[in-house]
């Protein structure tokens, strides 16, 4: 893999890219998201995103989980894309549900690896849960309670797309790990952020590698009293 930006190289190890100082929000912990992307926009071929990846970018996954404390996906992700107990000992995956139907006989949960997060008035359940919102989960809220029971500091968002917008809405999205697939996809797959209000949240470019023309953005949250 080769860096484009900053300081071109032509070699550069994943774990090096993006093994990097992530500053402690004050009351939640560091969000970010990881995403696969067509040159036309979709997120998905046949509703699974694998058909969009390349060994460098399941190489970039697997790093970016193994620094994270925590994993966040939504529940339709869990489901389409066979989630099981990740590969890091001890790490947690907070699925968010609406409705809180999960498979309670998956891997997932029955290692006591997966956990729910899920409105106030969601069902009654075995599983270990995060409640937060009313008719929907208040993700600024379940983030404060996550940091608060696991001492997180970084959490790794991994879609969909109506997650990924839910985050950007609430302007807890701190980063976005965004890998341009070489290929068009066509169909009518989700966007990144699907379902989103019109939103203004300025992203800050990091660093671009590119590996077999697959291109690895990483772009950083400018916030207020950010330089320009």
């Amino acid at each position: 893999m080769r860096r484009l930006f900053p300081r071109p190289a032509d070699t550069v190890g994943v774990r090096e890219a993006y093994a990097v100082d992530r500053p402690l929000p004050a009351d939640r912990p560091w969000v970010a998201l990881c995403m696969v992307s067509s040159l036309d926009g979709s997120t998905v071929v046949d509703q699974r995103s694998s058909a969009l990846s390349s060994p460098a970018d399941t190489e970039v996954l697997l790093t970016l989980r193994q620094l994270a404390d925590l994993l966040i996906v939504g529940a339709g992700t869990v489901r389409v894309e066979r989630y099981g107990p990740p590969r890091k000992a001890g790490q947690r995956v907070g699925v968010v549900s609406r409705s809180g139907k999960v498979d309670e006989a998956s891997a997932l949960f029955t290692s006591g690896a997966g956990f729910l997060i899920v409105p106030e008035h969601a069902p009654a359940t075995t599983i270990e849960t995060i409640r937060a919102g009313v008719d929907d989960v208040d993700l600024p809220a379940a983030l404060t309670q996550i940091r608060e029971r696991f001492g997180t500091a970084f959490v790794q968002a991994e879609g969909g797309a109506r997650l990924n917008a839910a985050l950007a809405e609430a302007d807890v999205l701190d980063e976005l790990n965004l890998t341009f697939s070489p290929q068009l996809a066509g169909g009518d797959g989700p966007r990144l952020l699907r379902g989103a209000s019109s939103i203004s949240r300025r992203m800050d470019l990091a660093h671009v590698l590119e590996d077999d023309g697959f291109l690895f953005t990483r772009y950083v949250r400018r916030r207020d009293g950010d330089p320009a």
